[in-house]
């Protein structure tokens, strides 16, 4: 390992170490930014971290952590955006699953939103997380991965500067240009399956301050897959 390696490794540990200690004024803080500005905070978090995963990817793949034309800050800006629209559909997919289960079941909504909402864990609170996770990574991530992969093939097209983000995106020459037997056969049919749909699970039974950040952390291994699942590169 590098110096730079151990130098990521470090402040990795010094960042999170204050998620793990609730006593602290930092862990305060952040509960309460997180409650006042939940977009924000949803910006910042995805921003650095899944951001962080597709350096780690270039990291594994070059032994560098970023090149010329890679685009740090322009992936930064996407993955905010795309961490406001995760937040949202987090927001979405928790009220509109359960809602749906209680027609299907033909149960009370507001029981099943008591069971998901409890602070202890119970088998139906798992049943619960686990439908929600599979709504929104079959409805809303097929949609969101495949948004970030233009995004990704546009900011290495553009040479990986902010000016070159903001210019028209030609979507329909990008999407043909996707290598779908990758994106279908390995993003979409076996990550969401065997990765996500679990993963989120975890995510829908913590607490509600900590679910955002959770699902920013698994966008280190987000960026790690995306980057990652291309033979060519």
């Amino acid at each position: 390992m590098k110096k730079q390696d151990w130098l990521l490794i470090i402040g990795v540990i010094i960042v999170l170490t204050p998620f793990f200690i609730p006593a602290t004024v930092f862990f305060a803080w952040f509960n309460n930014a997180t409650s006042a500005h939940p977009f924000i905070m949803a910006f910042f978090k995805f921003a650095i971290l899944a951001t962080l995963g597709e350096m780690l990817a270039l990291r594994i793949r070059k032994g560098v952590y970023t090149e010329k034309g890679f685009g740090v800050l322009p992936r930064m800006m996407v993955w905010g955006f795309l961490g406001m629209c995760i937040a949202m559909a987090m927001m979405i997919f928790k009220v509109g699953t359960p809602f749906f289960m209680s027609k299907v079941l033909s149960c009370d909504y507001a029981s099943l939103m008591d069971v998901f909402n409890a602070s202890a864990f119970s088998w139906g609170k798992l049943g619960i997380a686990f439908c929600v996770s599979v709504a929104m990574n079959t409805i809303f991530a097929p949609v969101m991965m495949t948004f970030h992969k233009c995004t990704d093939i546009h900011i290495a097209q553009t040479g990986g500067t902010v000016a070159g983000l903001l210019k028209p995106m030609p979507t329909k020459q990008i999407l043909g240009s996707i290598n779908w037997e990758v994106q279908w056969g390995v993003v979409f049919k076996k990550t969401i399956p065997l990765f996500w749909y679990p993963a989120h699970t975890i995510t829908f039974i913590l607490p509600p301050n900590l679910q955002v950040l959770f699902a920013a952390l698994l966008g280190v291994a987000l960026g790690l897959i995306l980057a990652l699942a291309n033979p060519q590169k």
